[in-house]
């Protein structure tokens, strides 16, 4: 699938920042990092609200991180649409992550006018081994 992003990286911030400013309260938590056809990457840089028992990033953190990042790669091709929404979303955990900066890499699988479809998997920033994969599926409004 080729698609022309119609937001950059910092476009995309800069709405997440104005429409959903709790994903960051505290602190710059999550962040897109880049923005190219049919795929948007994302990083998560985790405190001590990320982390559960066991020193590792809790499995709702990834989630979001993965929730996201599908949202981030939908608004990057289709524009600031805030009322998109996630219809489901599921997610594997395949390795325990260290408690460090996570990259999370969302693809469009598909992109209609309702219905998106997204891949995304989630490894260390200094690393590649997967620590989870999610595929989401988003309702897009109509404009």
């Amino acid at each position: 699938m080729t698609l022309a992003p119609v937001m950059t990286a910092d476009e995309l911030n800069a709405f997440l920042d104005a429409e959903f400013p709790q994903i960051n309260a505290g602190g710059r938590y999550y962040s897109v990092i880049s923005v190219t056809p049919g795929e948007a990457e994302l990083r998560l840089d985790p405190d001590q609200s990320h982390i559960r028992p066991g020193g590792t990033i809790s499995g709702p953190t990834l989630f979001s991180l993965a929730d996201l990042a599908s949202y981030a790669v939908i608004l990057a091709h289709v524009g600031p649409v805030a009322l998109a929404v996630t219809t489901n979303l599921n997610i594997n955990f395949l390795r325990k992550p260290q408690v460090a900066p996570i990259v999370g890499t969302a693809r469009l699988l598909k992109l209609g006018k309702r219905l998106a479809v997204v891949d995304t998997t989630m490894h260390p920033a200094a690393g590649s081994e997967l620590v989870a994969q999610a595929t989401a599926t988003y309702s897009i409004p109509p404009r």
